[in-house]
């Protein structure tokens, strides 16, 4: 049987580099379910602030005057 000369150093290498492999996709996994939460709670931040608005308008514009004027 021949040997190669760098049979063990490509060996490891190639363990490292799946490792790297590896923690690159738990990385990703992590990174997009934190962009997931994120962009939940922008959606229920703009969900309040729409309701706000639509509460301040409905005050500002349909409500009837006191004096009985429309």
């Amino acid at each position: 049987m021949i040997s190669q000369p760098g049979f063990f150093v490509s060996g490891a290498f190639s363990v490292f580099f799946f490792l790297v492999w590896l923690a690159c996709i738990g990385a990703g996994i992590v990174v997009f379910v934190l962009f997931v939460k994120l962009a939940l709670r922008a959606i229920a931040a703009l969900d309040l602030y729409n309701h706000a608005k639509n509460l301040e308008i409905r005050e500002r514009y349909e409500t009837v005057k006191k004096d009985g004027n429309l």
